[in-house]
C-alpha cells in the first residue's frame, strides 16, 4: 500500500465531473441564499463504480464549507427489508441528542406517530397508518430543517433502500419548493423492481433537469489518473490499456493501479498484457480467490461482515463465527490491510454503529454472495439468535429470519408473526408482509396456519384488497379460526371485496357465515354488516323485504350494546335515502350515540365496525337538516384521523364528507377547500375507489353552486366524473351532479338523460330522497320549456317526496322548482313560501336563490338585496352575478 491511493481514488471519482459539482455549488448556494429559499434536489445516476459515493463526500465538503449541516444515509442490499433503515440513519443522529422530552416538544402532535418508525419512541397499541407516518416524517424533517438550516441530506445507494424510507423521500421531494433542504440522491439504473422502483421514478422525475447520469472516465482521463499513480513515465499503450481493461470506471481503475504499484509493475507497453490478470482480482470470483487467499479465518470474518451488512463490529463477528476476540481483530486487521474492509470515514458523515465497513459496495455483494447457500442461511439464523439475545426485538431479527431455510420451527414462525405485528405497529405493512408469507413457507403447524394467514390479511388490507381476500378466504376455510376472531376475519373480507368492487359477494360473505350462529352478538354484528353492504349498494335492490325487515328489527334496538347501534345507524341511513319521515331518521340515528356522542367502541379510528356506518349516521344528519350535528361528527372524525396520522382513505373520507356539510349549510368557500384537500389525498390512495368519487363528486357540486362551470366541467375531465359510475353510494348523487353538470355546459340532451337515468336508478332502489338526489328538481326545470305536462307531474312529485320527508329544505327547493313552472302572483306566491320554509333551513344557498328568485318574480329590490347579500356570504359568485344584473335593471 502507498499514501498516493486515497488521493488517487477521489481524484478518479472525481475526474470529468466538472458539470455534475457545478450543479452541486449552485444548489447550496442557492440553499445559503435566504432561510425561505425553496429546496432542491439532485440526482446522480450511475453504474457501480462510477464515483457517486465519491460526489456525495465532495458534496459534503462544499456544503460544511457553506456553514451547511449534513447529514447522510445509504441503502444496503442486504438491509432492503429492513423498514425506515435509511430515513433513521438520516435523522436518528439528530434527534437522539436531544432529552425525549425536548423531542416530543419539537415533533408535537407528530412524535407519537413519526417517533416509533425512528426508534425514538414506544410504538401505541393499534397498527399505524403508513400514509400517516410519512407524512409524520416529512413534517418531522420540516421542522428539524428550521432548526438546523441549511440542511441537507445525502442518501447514498438509493436503489437498495427499504421501501418505506423511498415512499417517505418521495413524498419529500414532492413538497421541497416550501422546505429549504437540498436533498441529495445517488442511486444505480435499474437494480429495482415493484413499489421501490415506483417511488425512485416518483423521486427522479420529480428532480427533472436535475437527474445526472454518470459516464465512465474517458482514455485521457484514465491516462492522467494513471500517471498521477504510478509516475509520470507511464507510456501511452500502457495508459490505454488501463482504460481498455476497466472501461473507464473509476473503481476499477483504481484498485488496479493499486495492484500495479503492489506488484510492481513496469508502466510500459511490454507489461501492459498483464493488467487483465491483475483486474481479475477485483471483482466477482477474481476477488473471492483473493480473499480465501488470506486464510478460511478472514474469509469466515468476511462472510460473517457481510451477513451483518451494517453495524459491524469485531465483537458481533465473533460472536456469528464462534472465534476469539484475538482471532477477530487479526481477521479485522489483515482484511483492512487487503482493502477489502475499512474503518468508517467520519469525514464521510454515514451514520455507522460498526468498527468496520466494506470498502466499496461491490466488494459487499461479492462477499454475500460467495457464502455457500446453506451456510449463509445458517449464518443468517446465528444472526437473528444474536440480535434476539442483545434484546433488540424480533423486528430487527426479522431481515435475518426472512433468510433461513425453512424447517418447520414452530418458533420461527411465532418470531416471524411477532416481527409482523411489530412492523405494523411502527406502520410497515409491507415489511408484516414479508414475514408473514416467510412464516407460511416454514410451515405453521396446522392449527396455526389459518391464524398466520388471517394476520397476512389484516397487514395487507390497507395496501392490496384482491391479496387480502385470498388470504383471508384461506384462513376461514382452515381449522382454528373460531370465535371472535373468525367473525372479524368474515366482516374484514366483506371489507377487502367492498374495495375490490365486487359487493355483491360481500353481501352473501357475512349472510352465509351470519346464517351459522346462534341468536347474539355475533351474529347482531354480522347481520348489521349485511345490511350495511345492502345499504350502500346503488343498483337495484338484490333482496325484496330488506327495509321493512331492517326497520322491524331495529324497532326492537334500545341501544343497549354497538350492534343494537349500527342496526339503528342503519335503519336512519337507509329510511334518510328512501325519503321516509326525517323525524323517524333523526330519532332512530339519535338513539344510537350515548349521551349524544359515539359509544366506546365505536369511534372513528375503533376497526370493529369500520368507517362507512360512521359515515352513513353523519350523512342521515346532514341530510335531514341535523347539519350542526353533521358537521361535529365529521369535524370529529378529521381531527381524530389526523392526530392518529390517519392520513390516507379515512383522512380522504373526512374532509369530503366535512365538505358535504359545508355545502349544506352554504358554506361554498370552506366546502370547497376542504374537497380539494380530500381529492388530492385520494387521488395518492388511487383513482376508483369511492372515497375518490365522493371527493370528486362533491368537488363538482360546490363548484356548480358557486357558479363556477368551467372550472366544475374542467375537473370533471381530469378526474373522470363520467359513467360508468360505482357500484357503492356516492354522496352526493353521482347522476343528478353529472345531469346538473351537462345542462350547465349547454348538452341538454345528454343533461337530460342522464337525469332520467337517476329516475330510474332510484325507482330500482325503491324510492329516494328528494335533496339527496334532486334529479326530479333539475328535470323538471329544464322540461318546463318543451314538456310541460311533464314537467308539472315531475314537480308535482317533488312536493309530495318532500312534503313526506318533512324537511324545510325539502319542501323549500320543491315550491322553487313549481314556481318555475308558474307566471304572475302564482309564481309570486310559491316564490314566497319557498323563502319562508328556506328562511327556517340550516342551508344558506338554498335559502339565497329563493331570495332571488322570489325578488325577479315580485320584482322587489329589497328582496333581490337579501338575496344578494345572502349569495354574498355563501360565496355564490353566479347567483350574485344574477342578482346583481336583476338590481341593475330593475334600478334604471
Amino acid at each position: 500500500m502507498t499514501e498516493v491511493r486515497p488521493a488517487a481514488a477521489a481524484s478518479a471519482s472525481l475526474w470529468e465531473r466538472d458539470r455534475e459539482l457545478d450543479a452541486v455549488r449552485r444548489a447550496v448556494d442557492d440553499l445559503c441564499a435566504d432561510h425561505s429559499s425553496s429546496g432542491s434536489l439532485l440526482v446522480f445516476r450511475g453504474e457501480a463504480g462510477l464515483g457517486k459515493t465519491a460526489l456525495l463526500a465532495e458534496t459534503r465538503r462544499i456544503a460544511e464549507e457553506r456553514g451547511c449541516t449534513v447529514w447522510s444515509a445509504r441503502g444496503g442490499e442486504t438491509l432492503k427489508s429492513v423498514p425506515y433503515n435509511v430515513v433513521r440513519q438520516l435523522l436518528q443522529p439528530a434527534l437522539v441528542t436531544m432529552l425525549p422530552e425536548e423531542a416530543r416538544d419539537y415533533l408535537g402532535d407528530w412524535y407519537d406517530i413519526a417517533g416509533p418508525a425512528l426508534g425514538i419512541a414506544d410504538p401505541g397499541d393499534r397498527q399505524a397508518d403508513p400514509q400517516g407516518v410519512c407524512d409524520g416524517l416529512v413534517a418531522a424533517v420540516r421542522r428539524l430543517a428550521e432548526r438546523d438550516w441549511p440542511l441537507v441530506l445525502l442518501i447514498d445507494d438509493a436503489h437498495w433502500a427499504d421501501q418505506e424510507t423511498l415512499r417517505w423521500l418521495a413524498a419529500f421531494a414532492e413538497r421541497l419548493h416550501d422546505l429549504s433542504v437540498l436533498v441529495v440522491v445517488a442511486r444505480r439504473p435499474g437494480e429495482v423492481t415493484g413499489p421501490r422502483a415506483r417511488h425512485l421514478d416518483a423521486i427522479a422525475a420529480t428532480a427533472a433537469q436535475s437527474v445526472a447520469t454518470l459516464s465512465a472516465l474517458t482514455p485521457d482521463a484514465v491516462a492522467g489518473l494513471t500517471r498521477a499513480t504510478v509516475g509520470a513515465h507511464a507510456d501511452g499503450a500502457f495508459c490505454r490499456e488501463v482504460w481498455a481493461v476497466t472501461d473507464g470506471n473509476p473503481y476499477d481503475t483504481v484498485e488496479l493501479l493499486a495492484k500495479v504499484l503492489d506488484s510492481e509493475l513496469d508502466p510500459t507497453e511490454g507489461s501492459a498484457g498483464e493488467l487483465r490478470a491483475l483486474n481479475r482480482s477485483a471483482r466477482g470470483g477474481g476477488l473471492v480467490a483473493r480473499l480465501e487467499g488470506l486464510g478460511i479465518d478472514a474469509t469466515r470474518f468476511a462472510w460473517a461482515a457481510a451477513i451483518l451488512g451494517t453495524g459491524i463490529t469485531v465483537d458481533l463477528v465473533a460472536r456469528l463465527t464462534t472465534m476469539s476476540l484475538e482471532q477477530a481483530e487479526r481477521c479485522a486487521e489483515l482484511l483492512t490491510s487487503a482493502r477489502i474492509l475499512t474503518p468508517p470515514d467520519p469525514a464521510g458523515g454515514q451514520a455507522s454503529h460498526g468498527d468496520l465497513e466494506f470498502v466499496h459496495p461491490l466488494i459487499a455483494t461479492a462477499v454475500y454472495h460467495s457464502i455457500p447457500d446453506a451456510l449463509r442461511r445458517a449464518m443468517h439464523g446465528i444472526a437473528a439468535q444474536i440480535v434476539t439475545d442483545l434484546g433488540l426485538g424480533a423486528a430487527a431479527a426479522s431481515r435475518h429470519l426472512l433468510q433461513v431455510h425453512p424447517d418447520d420451527d414452530a418458533e420461527l414462525v411465532d418470531q416471524l408473526r411477532e416481527a409482523a405485528r411489530e412492523h405494523l405497529a411502527v406502520g410497515a405493512p409491507d415489511a408484516a408482509r414479508q414475514c408473514l408469507e416467510r412464516a407460511l413457507q416454514e410451515p405453521p403447524r396446522p392449527e396455526v396456519q389459518g391464524h398466520v394467514h388471517y394476520e397476512l390479511g389484516c397487514a395487507t388490507l390497507l395496501t392490496a384488497p384482491a391479496r387480502t381476500i385470498d388470504h383471508l378466504r384461506t384462513a376461514l376455510a382452515l381449522p382454528g379460526l373460531d370465535g371472535a376472531e373468525r367473525v372479524d376475519a368474515v366482516i374484514r373480507l366483506s371489507q377487502a371485496l367492498l374495495h375490490n368492487d365486487q359487493l355483491e359477494q360481500a353481501v352473501r360473505t357475512v349472510e352465509a357465515e351470519a346464517a351459522r350462529h346462534e341468536e347474539g352478538p355475533a351474529r347482531m354484528r354480522l347481520r348489521a354488516v349485511q345490511f350495511m353492504w345492502e345499504g350502500i349498494y346503488a343498483g337495484e335492490s338484490a333482496t325484496p323485504g330488506r327495509s321493512a325487515r331492517l326497520a322491524e328489527l331495529a324497532d326492537a334496538c334500545t341501544g343497549r350494546d354497538n350492534s343494537e347501534r349500527a342496526l339503528l345507524i342503519l335503519r336512519g341511513f337507509d329510511a334518510m335515502t328512501h325519503g321516509e319521515n326525517a323525524e323517524e331518521v333523526v330519532e332512530a340515528c339519535d338513539r344510537a350515540l350515548v349521551n349524544g356522542r359515539l359509544a366506546p367502541g365505536l369511534g372513528w379510528t375503533d376497526t370493529e365496525w369500520g368507517v362507512e356506518l360512521l359515515m352513513m349516521l353523519g350523512s342521515s344528519y346532514a341530510y335531514t337538516d341535523r347539519l350542526d350535528r353533521a358537521e361535529n361528527l365529521f369535524s370529529e372524525a378529521l381531527r381524530t384521523y389526523t392526530s392518529a396520522g390517519w392520513s390516507g382513505g379515512h383522512l380522504a373520507l373526512a374532509h369530503a364528507f366535512l365538505g358535504l356539510a359545508f355545502r349544506r349549510q352554504g358554506r361554498l368557500k370552506d366546502a370547497e377547500q376542504v374537497l380539494r384537500e380530500s381529492l388530492r389525498i385520494a387521488e395518492r390512495v388511487g383513482r376508483g375507489l369511492p372515497l375518490y368519487w365522493s371527493a370528486t363528486c362533491g368537488l363538482v357540486d360546490t363548484l356548480l353552486a358557486r357558479g363556477q362551470v368551467e372550472e366544475a366541467w374542467s375537473i370533471a375531465e381530469q378526474y373522470g366524473f363520467a359513467p360508468p359510475y360505482p357500484s357503492t353510494i356516492v354522496l352526493p348523487d353521482t347522476r343528478s351532479v353529472r345531469g346538473r353538470l351537462l345542462l350547465a355546459v349547454g348538452r341538454t340532451e345528454e343533461g337530460i338523460n342522464e337525469l332520467e337515468a337517476a329516475e330510474k336508478a332510484a325507482a330500482a332502489r325503491g324510492g329516494h330522497n328528494p335533496v339527496l338526489a334532486p334529479w326530479t328538481v333539475d328535470l323538471a326545470r329544464v322540461l318546463a320549456g318543451h314538456d310541460p305536462a311533464r314537467a308539472a307531474r315531475l314537480a308535482a312529485d317533488a312536493r309530495r317526496q318532500a312534503e313526506r320527508f318533512g324537511t324545510d329544505t325539502a319542501i323549500g327547493e320543491a315550491l322553487r322548482c313549481a314556481a318555475v313552472l308558474e307566471t304572475g302572483q302564482r309564481q309570486v306566491r310559491l316564490t314566497a313560501q319557498a323563502v319562508a320554509h328556506l328562511e327556517a333551513s340550516p342551508c344558506q344557498y338554498e335559502h339565497a336563490a329563493a331570495r332571488v328568485e322570489h325578488g325577479l318574480a315580485a320584482r322587489s329590490a329589497a328582496e333581490l338585496d337579501r338575496g344578494l347579500m345572502l349569495a354574498r356570504s355563501c360565496g355564490a359568485d353566479g347567483l350574485v352575478r344574477q342578482a346583481e344584473r336583476a338590481l341593475a335593471t330593475l334600478t334604471g
